[in-house]
C-alpha cells in the first residue's frame, strides 16, 4: 500500500524527473543490499554514492576501510549477481567529512572584585524587573 505524497506526484510528473526518481529507488535499494553483504562494522561506513552505468560507485569514511572493501569488491560483484543485480565493477572512494574547525577556545575574563562589586550595586539600583538588572546578576554571579 502506497501513499502518495505531493512530493511523489511532482516527481512522478515528468520524464526526466521520474527517471531521477528511479534512480534513487534504485540506489536506495542497492544500499540495503550492500549493508545485508557486509559485516556490521563495514555497513554502517560504506554508502551507495552512485550507479553509473555497470559501475557501482562507493563511500565510505577512511582510507583503511576504502581498502577492505576493495578487497572485497570480487566477492561483493558476485553477491550481487546472485542477488540479480549484474555489475561490471565497485568503485571505492574515501568520502572527505565535511570540514568544520574546531571552535577557538573560551578565553577566561578575569573581572577584578571592585567592578564585580560596582556592577552588583548598579544592578541592586535598577528595578528587580528590569533586563539590565537581571543580565548584571548573571554576570556578577558567573564571575565571582
Amino acid at each position: 500500500m502506497a501513499s502518495t505524497s505531493p512530493i511523489d506526484t511532482y516527481l512522478g510528473s515528468g520524464d526526466s524527473l521520474a527517471r531521477l526518481q528511479a534512480h534513487a529507488g534504485r540506489l536506495m535499494r542497492l544500499q540495503r543490499q550492500l549493508a545485508q553483504l557486509l559485516p556490521d562494522y563495514m555497513a554502517d561506513v560504506c554508502k551507495v554514492a552512485n550507479l553509473k552505468g555497470e559501475d557501482l560507485v562507493i563511500h565510505v569514511e577512511s582510507a583503511g576501510l576504502a581498502v577492505k572493501l576493495r578487497q572485497a569488491v570480487p566477492t561483493l560483484l558476485a553477491d550481487f549477481a546472485r542477488a540479480g543485480v549484474l555489475l561490471r565493477d565497485i568503485k571505492v572512494k574515501v568520502s572527505v567529512p565535511e570540514y568544520r574547525p574546531a571552535p577557538p577556545p573560551v578565553e577566561a575574563r578575569h573581572v577584578s572584585e571592585t567592578t564585580r562589586a560596582g556592577l552588583g550595586d548598579l544592578a541592586a539600583s535598577l528595578p528587580a524587573d528590569s533586563p539590565l538588572a537581571k543580565a548584571l546578576k548573571r554576570f556578577v554571579k558567573s564571575t565571582g
